[in-house]
């Protein structure tokens, strides 16, 4: 019987060139966006064409020298397959049970406003603004920090209470957004960032005025049956995040 990675197409080199100059542009747009932190949070996307590898950040390298060139190969349970240095044992034991369940794309970060939400009694991101709207029904609450995830055990947990949303918020922790691709993992970890921002700034000034459950209702029709417009704007604005890195000289395709 063969293999899962042996069952799907074979993806040429071009493909994992462009994927690997994807993740890399991620990490250095998310040093613009303001959501790195130290040398800490890891990116993953899957390797095209397998089930059973990754493409991660080396541990120790700031996002900001993270380039197609450095990133590693890892297999899900750790192994470092491709590429110099180490695989953060965090980033395999959150990363690889959601790569498991068929997830291509995970990003998690600790970015500061998602991460002052999450420290909240109630850390729900409230219909309140546009982007909470687009969000909403989007995303799954991890309630349980139990310390630093150092085994998979703890990532199968998370990726349990994951299931089929898109992002997962986690207590006193951060978040994780997951896509098709890195730009639509991208997309909705920018955008999570925003509406966190908006909301908490909405918080401290008073009481909010949500959304109307019609108008959540229009918006959840309009992306059901505009689906591939969406998409079409997540890819353009991630090439136009690509084009901003390339003009202001940025080597992350190197």
């Amino acid at each position: 019987m063969k293999s899962d990675a042996e069952q799907i197409p074979a993806a040429g080199d071009n493909v994992r060139a462009l994927t690997r100059v994807d993740l890399a542009a991620a990490h250095r747009q998310a040093v613009k966006d303001g959501f790195v932190e130290g040398i800490d949070n890891h990116f993953t996307v899957m390797v095209p064409g397998r089930t059973d590898r990754f493409y991660l950040n080396r541990f120790g390298l700031h996002w900001s020298e993270v380039k197609a060139s450095n990133l590693i190969e890892v297999s899900l349970e750790g192994e470092v397959l491709s590429g110099e240095g180490p695989a953060n044992l965090s980033a395999v034991c959150i990363h690889a049970p959601i790569h498991r369940r068929g997830v291509a794309c995970a990003l998690h970060t600790h970015m500061p406003y998602t991460t002052a939400l999450t420290q909240l009694e109630d850390m729900t991101l409230e219909p309140s603004s546009q982007n909470g709207a687009l969000l909403h029904d989007r995303i799954a609450y991890d309630h349980q920090y139990n310390g630093w995830a150092e085994t998979q055990e703890e990532g199968e947990r998370m990726a349990d209470v994951l299931g089929d949303k898109r992002i997962l918020l986690l207590a006193n922790h951060g978040a994780i957004a997951t896509g098709d691709t890195v730009a639509e993992a991208y997309h909705s970890l920018y955008f999570l960032e925003r509406a966190a921002m908006t909301q908490l700034i909405a918080m401290a000034a008073g009481k909010r005025r949500l959304i109307s459950d019609a108008a959540l209702e229009k918006v959840r029709n309009s992306l059901q049956t505009g689906s591939r417009e969406v998409k079409a704007e997540i890819s353009q604005y991630f090439d136009a995040v690509k084009r901003v890195l390339d003009n202001d000289g940025s080597d992350y395709a190197g």
